[in-house]
């Protein structure tokens, strides 16, 4: 009886010890507030068995104007030291509708550096970096149209300690493309049920300071 005593508490503070330091790990990755943020567009209701082709829907964001209220902002302080310049390896995987920018750089299939939409109707995703000032566009396609799609990429990009980042979408005009496909993206909520809407996850990868 002792023995098995001995070995629950000896077990308990193990794992409070592991716990401990995914926390400290946790508290001093300068990127922990970015961890696991959600870019999310919901559809009004519930996602039907048979979705129609190209189908879209009502955001459920809109709480007013659709053309004012359909978006969202999360403002995030980005750790490190103030004065020290840092590089941010994310991972993006969700399930988007395409949209076009102008005025920037491409760089890959779906990421975009800079400039502005160049289109009044479709979804925007963006993150922006106060210090070294800075955008960048989640969802880049050469055309918009009703489709849906699954992404799944990495990208670097570079934050002072104690800059402000800050991370919205705005759909624009009350209206998306629904998720009509019923994709999932493997080990991401709700899998593996298909999300009724979009959305983005962004995870942090790898934070390394700039020599």
């Amino acid at each position: 009886m002792q023995k098995s005593i001995s070995f629950i508490v000896a077990t308990t503070l193990a794992l409070s010890a592991i716990s401990g330091i995914a926390e400290d790990k946790k508290k001093t990755n300068p990127a922990a507030a970015l961890d696991g943020y959600r870019f999310e567009f919901p559809v009004v209701g519930k996602m039907p068995e048979n979705p129609r082709k190209g189908a879209d829907g009502l955001s459920a964001l809109v709480k007013g104007d659709p053309k004012k209220t359909d978006n969202f902002k999360a403002v995030k302080k980005f750790g490190g030291e103030p004065g020290k310049r840092y590089k941010v390896t994310l991972r993006f995987r969700g399930v988007v509708e395409p949209m076009m920018y102008k005025d920037g750089q491409k760089d890959g299939e779906y990421f975009y550096i800079g400039g502005k939409p160049n289109n009044g109707t479709y979804n925007i995703y963006k993150i922006a970096i106060s210090s070294p000032e800075s955008h960048f566009f989640l969802n880049r396609q050469d055309r918009v149209g009703h489709k849906i799609f699954t992404i799944d990429y990495k990208r670097t990009i570079e934050i002072e300690g104690g800059a402000t980042v800050t991370l919205s979408g705005d759909g624009q005009n009350g209206r998306l493309i629904t998720n009509f496909k019923k994709l999932v993206v493997a080990d991401i909520a709700p899998f593996p049920k298909p999300f009724h809407g979009q959305f983005i996850q962004m995870d942090v990868v790898d934070v390394t300071e700039v020599k």
